[in-house]
Order: C-alpha cells, then sequence, then structure tokens
C-alpha cells in the first residue's frame, strides 16, 4: 500500500485510566477474555457433537461464535500487552493496517450474519412446514458464504480508505485498537471527504442491516400471533428474544461510535469495550441460558464426559 507514510509504528493509548488500576483492569479483561473463548469453543463443540443441533438456526451459530472468537482476539490481547508491560501499546504500520481489516471484517461479516439469522427465524416460524425445504443445506453454506464475502468487501474498502492516506508525523492512536477515526486523525492531509465515505459506507451497511432485522421481525410477532396454542408463541417469542438482545448490544455501540457527528476519544474508547468484549462474551451465555436445546444438549455431553471418565 504506497501512500508516503513515513510513521512506521503508532502507538496505542489503550483505554484512559489511573495507572494504578492497571494489575485489576489486566485481570478484569483477561478473565472476560479467557471466558469468551472458552464459551464460544463450547458452544461449537456441542452443536458439533449434537446431532439434534444439525440445523440451519445452529449452523449460523456456529459461524456466529466462530467470528465472536476471532472478534475478540483481534483486540484484547494487544490491549492486555498495553497494560502489562511499558511500550506495549506500540504497534508497528503493518500490524495496525491488518488490525483495522481484522476487526471491519469480523465485525461487519457478523452485522451480515445476524440479518441472515433473523431472515431464518422468520422462515421458519412463519413458514414451519417449508421450512426445511427452503432453508436446505446448499442455502444455509451460500448464505453464510455470503456474509463472509460480503465482509471481507467492506472491510478492505475501510482499510484502503484509512491507509491511502500519508502519516507523517503523530502516531499517538488514541483507543485501544487500531481503527479508522482515531487514525484518520493523525493523518498528514484532509481527511474530510474520506471520513464522508467511510461513514456513508459504514451507514447503508448498519442501517440496511438493522431495517432488514426490524422487518424479519415484525414479520415474526404478525406469524406469533396467529399461532394459537399460548405455549407455541411462548416458545416463538423465547427464540426470538435471545436473538433480540445479541443484535441491540452488537448495533446500539456501533451506531454510537460510526453514526454520529464528532467524536470524543475517552467515551468511544469505553463504548468499543461492549461490542468489542462483552457481545462475544455474552453471545454464549444468552444463547446457552436462554435455550432449551443447547441446554438439553450441554448436560448429555456431560453425562457423555462423566461415562467415559468412569470406564
Amino acid at each position: 500500500m504506497s501512500n508516503g507514510s513515513l510513521v512506521t509504528t503508532f502507538f496505542l493509548t489503550g483505554l484512559p485510566h489511573a495507572p494504578a488500576l492497571d494489575t485489576m483492569l489486566f485481570g478484569i479483561f483477561l478473565a472476560i477474555y479467557i471466558l469468551t473463548v472458552l464459551g464460544n469453543l463450547l458452544i461449537l463443540l456441542v452443536i458439533r457433537v449434537d446431532s439434534h443441533l444439525h440445523t440451519p438456526m445452529y449452523y449460523f451459530l456456529t459461524n456466529l461464535s466462530f467470528i465472536d472468537m476471532w472478534f475478540s482476539t483481534v483486540t484484547v490481547p494487544k490491549m492486555l500487552m498495553t497494560l502489562a508491560t511499558p511500550g506495549g501499546g506500540a504497534i508497528s504500520f503493518h500490524s495496525c493496517v491488518a488490525q483495522l481489516y481484522s476487526f471491519h471484517f469480523l465485525g461487519s461479516t457478523e452485522c451480515f450474519l445476524y440479518t441472515v439469522m433473523s431472515y431464518d427465524r422468520y422462515l421458519a416460524i412463519s413458514y414451519p412446514l417449508r421450512y426445511s425445504s427452503m432453508m436446505s443445506g446448499r442455502v444455509c453454506a451460500l448464505l453464510a458464504a455470503g456474509t463472509w464475502l460480503s465482509g471481507s468487501l467492506h472491510s478492505a474498502v475501510q482499510t484502503t480508505l484509512t491507509f491511502r492516506l500519508p502519516y507523517c508525523g503523530p502516531n499517538q492512536v488514541q483507543h485501544y485498537f487500531c481503527d479508522a477515526p482515531p487514525i484518520l486523525k493523525l493523518a498528514c492531509a484532509d481527511t474530510s471527504a474520506i471520513e464522508m465515505v467511510i461513514f456513508v459506507n459504514i451507514g447503508v451497511v448498519a442501517s440496511g442491516c438493522f431495517l432488514l432485522i426490524v422487518l424479519s421481525y415484525v414479520s415474526i410477532v404478525c406469524s406469533i400471533l396467529r399461532i394459537r396454542t399460548s405455549e407455541g408463541r411462548h416458545r416463538a417469542f423465547q427464540t426470538c428474544a435471545s436473538h433480540c438482545i445479541v443484535v441491540l448490544c452488537f448495533f446500539v455501540p456501533c451506531v454510537f461510535i460510526y453514526l454520529r457527528p464528532g467524536s470524543r476519544d475517552v467515551m468511544d474508547g469505553v463504548v468499543a469495550v461492549f461490542y468489542t468484549m462483552l457481545t462475544p462474551l455474552l453471545n454464549p451465555v444468552v444463547y446457552t441460558l436462554r435455550n432449551k436445546e443447547v441446554k438439553k444438549a450441554l448436560l448429555k455431553l456431560k453425562d457423555k464426559l462423566a461415562y467415559s471418565q468412569s470406564q
């Protein structure tokens, strides 16, 4: 990427906090990261070994768990290094490019995946008899591949626009990872046009996905109200509630950071913690504690492990 940059290393300042809190924050964020990775690995394992969970809904959930595991890994280890060691916030120019690309790739893929998952729930509840033929294995694979491809293209646009500018002086990034808004502030050129293109790019993707999700759930609610049994309505609402909780926790912080005029570095960093650390942790919690099928599968897996150890 030839942009005439003179900066070879950026320095991530991390989250603003008193130095005395370094150890406590390191412990909290390390615990969250370990729980996130283990929780999402557990979901992948349970869905893999339980044949009852080999359905479109859980196929997309495996994609979500895989994304969340890596979404956290892109940012949290570097943040822990910044807290643990003096100079731990140093990151090379090319590593910064890779981190920004990976972050937006996984984030936008997750955004597209939430949309596909809402469409899957719409088909399952509105067309239960035709659902298995409409959402075949081939259709699921194509939809999943489409989310990954769309995410990679979206991220390539973000990364290219950000790093095509010259960076020739300041190198202190007011954030705990390389993201477009704080990086653009360091460019030695007018960034207003590129900021507007990035704003529109993210805005179209986020608002488009969110609108499609809302339309899916409006249709789902209409279908649920037509279900005659109260047990059927309750089960349908419970299935969708899990998805709605996770979607809101992902979209609200994103809209706050990327789709509002102006930017306050301190607030952006704090809000970013929600969707880089807490949402990936929340997904396995929500989908296991609120999902009877996953809880049953976990108990079966636990019994299998106990039985194998007793032999």
